[in-house]
C-alpha cells in the first residue's frame, strides 16, 4: 500500500500520449498560538501548532493530473511540511479517475480508484486538498485529514436534470475500501482538533502521555497510531446520496463503516469498528453569501483480545460557515460544536470531551494566484484527560495567523 503512488505514477508515464497537468500550493505562515503542546507533537493540544509564535512552511502541495484522451485520468498529490512540529514530505492522495460522457437519457457514470479521500469534505476543495474559505479546517475535515483515508474504489451514478429540461441533479456514490483499520484511535485519544495538516502515506501518529497508554490499562498499544494500516482485510464502505440544484447549492446524506474486526491485534496496533453518519449542504443565499454546513454523527469501538471494550465512543460535531467574496476580498466566518462520550467503563482512559470553536478569515488576492489571509481562531472545551498532564480539564486555546498563499 505505501508504494501505490510509485506503482500509479510508473504505469501511468508508459501508457498512451496524454495531457500532463501539474498545479499547486505553497502556504507560508507567521502564527502565534495560546494553547498547550499540540496533538501534531503527542500533547492534546488542539492547534496544529505548539504555543508562541514562529515562521513555517504550513504546505507546499503539489498536484500532477494526466488525463488521456478518453475518459480516463490520473493524480497524484504530495505535500511536504517544514513548521517545527513534524517536518516531513510525503505523498496524500493517488488515484485513477473515470469520469463517462453523459448518456441521451442524462445519467453518466464517474469513479475514482487508489489512495483518496472518502467524498465528504465541502471545504477543502482547492489544489492539494487546501480551503479557499480558511487558512484552519473545521473539526470534521481536520480528522478526515488526519485519519480518515483509504485504498479503495467508488462509483457515482449521476442524473443530470438539463437533459430533461430539469434543474436537479442527483448523485448516487458508492465506495468499497481497506487500509484504515485503526480509524478511530486518534479522535479518542486526543479529541476534536482544528487543523491545516494533513496525515502523510508513510506517517505514523504519536499518542499523548495519558495514564491508560503510560504503565496503565493500554499498555499493549503502540506508542504511535498507524492510520493507514490493514488488519484484518475486511472491505469497508461508504454510502452518499446528493441533491443538487443548478445555480443554487446541494445537500449530501451519507454512511460510512470501516467493518473493523476488533478481535485483531497485531505488533500493537488494534482494529476499531469506526461508523458515522454525515449530512452537509453548500447554498448561495442572498447578498453574494456562501453558506457551508456539515454534522457528523458516529462511534468508535476498540476491543482486548479476551472481548472486553476497552475504548467505546460516540461522537459528533458540526459547523456553520458562512463566506462572502467580492472582488479581490473574501471574508469568512465558522462556528462550530462538537464533542465525544465515553461509554466504557476503563477507568484510567477517559475519552469525554464537549466544547464549541470559532473562526474568522479575511484573504486577500495580491496578484493573479497569491492570496494574501488573516485568520483569527479560538477554541473553549473541556476534556477531563488533560488534568493528568497537569493542566486544568477546560482550556480556551487562541491563535493568531497570517499566510501567503500562492497557487500556480
Amino acid at each position: 500500500m505505501k508504494y501505490w503512488p510509485w506503482m500509479l505514477m510508473l504505469v501511468s508515464s508508459n501508457l498512451m500520449a496524454a495531457e500532463h497537468q501539474v498545479s499547486g500550493v505553497v502556504d507560508i505562515r507567521v502564527s502565534h498560538t495560546d494553547s498547550i503542546t499540540s496533538y501534531v507533537d503527542g500533547g492534546l493540544g488542539k492547534f496544529r501548532f505548539n504555543p508562541n509564535g514562529q515562521l513555517s512552511l504550513v504546505q507546499a502541495g503539489l498536484s500532477y493530473h494526466l488525463d488521456w484522451e478518453n475518459p480516463f485520468s490520473a493524480h497524484v498529490v504530495a505535500n511536504a511540511y517544514w513548521d517545527g512540529v513534524r517536518d516531513n514530505i510525503g505523498f496524500t492522495e493517488a488515484y485513477f479517475k473515470y469520469k463517462g460522457l453523459p448518456w441521451d437519457n442524462g445519467l453518466r457514470l464517474s469513479g475514482r480508484f487508489g489512495l483518496l479521500y472518502p467524498s465528504i469534505s465541502l471545504e477543502n476543495i482547492a489544489t492539494a486538498w487546501s480551503s479557499p474559505y480558511t487558512l484552519t479546517y473545521s473539526g470534521i475535515n481536520s480528522w478526515i485529514g488526519e485519519e480518515v483515508r483509504h485504498v479503495g474504489g467508488q462509483l457515482s451514478i449521476e442524473q443530470l436534470g438539463k437533459f430533461s429540461g430539469s434543474p436537479h441533479d442527483f448523485k448516487l456514490t458508492a465506495e468499497m475500501f481497506q487500509s484504515n483499520d485503526t480509524t478511530g484511535a486518534m479522535l479518542s485519544w486526543h479529541g476534536w482538533t482544528n487543523s491545516s495538516r494533513q496525515t502523510l502515506l508513510q506517517e505514523k501518529l504519536p499518542l499523548s502521555e495519558l495514564p491508560s497508554l503510560n504503565a496503565g490499562s493500554l499498555t499493549e498499544q503502540a506508542r504511535a497510531s498507524d492510520p493507514f494500516l490493514e488488519l484484518d482485510n475486511n472491505i469497508g464502505y461508504h454510502l452518499k446520496t446528493q441533491w443538487r440544484m443548478q445555480g443554487q447549492g446541494r445537500v449530501e446524506l451519507g454512511y460510512y463503516d470501516n467493518d473493523g474486526d476488533t478481535r485483531v491485534v497485531k505488533e500493537g496496533q488494534y482494529t476499531w469498528l469506526t461508523r458515522f453518519t454525515h449530512l452537509g449542504a453548500k447554498w448561495r443565499l442572498p447578498y453574494r453569501i456562501e453558506l457551508i454546513t456539515q454534522y457528523l454523527k458516529g462511534d468508535t469501538l476498540m476491543r482486548a483480545p479476551s472481548g472486553i471494550n476497552i475504548v467505546d465512543n460516540d461522537y459528533d460535531s458540526g459547523f456553520i460557515l458562512l463566506s462572502r467574496k467580492w472582488q479581490k476580498h473574501r471574508l469568512s466566518l465558522r462556528f462550530e460544536e462538537f464533542s465525544v462520550t465515553d461509554n466504557d467503563l476503563t477507568p484510567d482512559d477517559d475519552n469525554s470531551e464537549h466544547g464549541n470553536a470559532a473562526t474568522l478569515s479575511y484573504g486577500y488576492q495580491w496578484h493573479k494566484g497569491w492570496f494574501l489571509q488573516a485568520e483569527y481562531n479560538r477554541i473553549d472545551s473541556t476534556r477531563p484527560a488533560r488534568t493528568a498532564q497537569g493542566y486544568d480539564k477546560r482550556l480556551i486555546e487562541q491563535q493568531w495567523q497570517l499566510a501567503s498563499r500562492y497557487y500556480f
